[in-house]
């Protein structure tokens, strides 16, 4: 059967699954407005409607969680689409051979490194990581840290945080350092990495990073800019500080969403159909003008996150060398 280009999936592909460890509260309202837009009620007695079948996990560790899930099933896949909300581990799935290389619907000029080398996942919708600064604490604003390199700096023993780095952003940030040489500015990662554990205090998610700053148990932290963004716009004493800006630093890293459909999927019609919906500048401009305020991948797209990030030196990042370093310093990280 062919998939028409336009109006409703076609009867035999009713439903489809998609595995999205994007937070609920953002993700359900777009799944919703897929099916408005591509599907008819069910008329047949009996019928059920059309639909997209969401599976989600819990906030902690949803995306090793989804993964795994995803890795056991490979036999006979359940999953139709990934929807990640961060990129290390869509790519140990593309390493394992477990995506679908295809041509995704986007125009010319994809930034560099938000595109599988071999087209099987797209990155999009991004979040920099930032330092959330509590400013009841720390009043002076020349004594704010700029850099992640301060995490492992006795001078904030514990009174900096950062995620475990098992999975989340806060694995692919650590990937990235550790895959660039000259992100420490002469020094190696297993120094630092030691350090960092000495001297910060280690919590279970971004979230719980921004909570703790926000109510004062933390001067500082590393999280997103979501999680940042939403405690700053409560009202908390927060300010966010992009880190490593000055010419010899690294820069912020802007991690991405990412979108892929699971090789052999069940409903592969439907899959790519959705897929392309969901790193569509549509999709993307939702999510910048919600409270997570995502920062736009699409060449010149007309809505921009409300986070000021004019001037910002962003990292040059390679996630596909980075995945492939962390695969063996992940235990050192995480201990």
């Amino acid at each position: 059967m062919v998939l028409a280009s336009f109006g409703c999936i076609q009867r035999s592909e009713q439903s489809a699954t998609i595995y999205c460890a994007t937070d609920r509260e953002f993700a359900a309202p777009i799944l919703d407005a897929f099916e408005r837009a591509n599907f008819k009620p069910g008329t047949d007695k009996g019928q059920a409607d059309q639909q997209i079948v969401r599976v989600f996990d819990v906030e902690a560790s949803k995306t090793l969680g989804l993964v795994t899930r995803i890795e056991q099933e490979s036999a006979q896949p359940k999953c139709d689409v990934f929807w990640n909300n961060e990129i290390l581990h869509t790519i140990r799935l593309q390493k394992a051979g477990l995506l679908e290389p295809r041509k995704w619907d986007i125009p010319d000029g994809w930034p560099q490194g938000f595109l599988a080398s071999d087209r099987s996942w797209i990155g999009f919708a991004a979040r920099a990581r930032v330092l959330i600064v509590n400013t009841q604490k720390l009043q002076d604003k020349s004594q704010w840290p700029t850099s992640v390199q301060e995490l492992a700096s006795e001078k904030w023993k514990g009174n900096c945080g950062y995620a475990n780095p098992v999975y989340g952003t806060t694995a692919t940030h650590f990937a990235v350092l550790a895959s660039h040489p000259g992100a420490f500015q002469g020094a190696q990662w297993s120094d630092w990495i030691n350090d960092v554990r000495k001297n910060a205090v280690t919590l279970a998610g971004n979230k719980q990073v921004a909570l703790a700053v926000a109510a004062g148990e933390l001067a500082w932290g590393l999280t997103d800019s979501d999680d940042a963004i939403i405690e700053k716009e409560k009202g908390m004493p927060v300010e966010m500080v992009f880190p490593d800006q000055q010419p010899d630093q690294f820069g912020a890293v802007f991690i991405p969403n990412t979108v892929a459909v699971i090789r052999k999927s069940p409903h592969p019609f439907l899959a790519a159909k959705l897929a392309d919906y969901l790193i569509s500048q549509k999709t993307e401009s939702r999510l910048a003008m919600s409270s997570s305020a995502h920062f736009p991948i699409w060449p010149g797209a007309s809505q921009q996150s409300r986070i000021e990030s004019l001037g910002i030196r962003r990292a040059t990042v390679d996630f596909e060398l980075a995945a492939e370093t962390w695969q063996s310093l992940q235990q050192t990280a995480s201990k």
